[in-house]
């Protein structure tokens, strides 16, 4: 029973490892290069599945810009200008952490004009409904009210 205990923990800690979609036929011989190439690939978005990093899709293309990564690497490029030209021929997006700039502020500061426009509308809804009080009755409407009350009886009362 210990044995079997033990191999379902073995295989949920193996489950939640990363599944990375490198596959060997991309990976380069020199470990340094290949090093490089995989902290490249994790601030990379895959532009298919767009929430993860080029090293964890098995998207083609994903793996069309880990083949990239790794030829502008050994072509002598430093991270930077990998960086550089990717973003250059992808634009920011291909970024997972996109720079702050004109063209990025929607990504950046859209969630908090999302939430204040939240907070703005029930706040708006809040005080509207304060305001839509109900009016105190009429002395007319206080004597028909108290008619009809006679003639059937109070709501609390067990005469029929």
């Amino acid at each position: 029973m210990r044995r079997l205990r033990a191999l379902l923990l073995l295989a949920v800690l193996l489950a939640a490892l990363p599944a990375w979609a490198v596959e060997p036929d991309e990976m380069l011989k020199d470990p340094a290069l290949e090093a490089r190439a995989r902290a490249l690939s994790q601030y990379l978005r895959c532009l298919v599945c767009q929430n993860q990093s080029i090293d964890d899709s098995a998207a083609p293309l994903a793996r069309d810009l880990r083949v990239l990564v790794r030829e502008r690497l050994a072509a002598g490029d430093s991270d930077r200008q990998v960086l550089d030209f990717l973003v250059q021929r992808y634009g920011s997006f291909v970024l997972l952490k996109p720079p702050l700039g004109y063209q990025t502020y929607v990504l950046w500061f859209g969630p908090f004009v999302v939430l204040g426009l939240g907070i703005a509308a029930l706040w708006w809804l809040g005080l509207h409904r304060r305001r839509d009080t109900v009016e105190p009755l009429s002395a007319e409407e206080k004597r028909h009210l108290d008619a009809l009350l006679a003639a059937h009886g109070e709501p609390g009362d067990k005469a029929t």
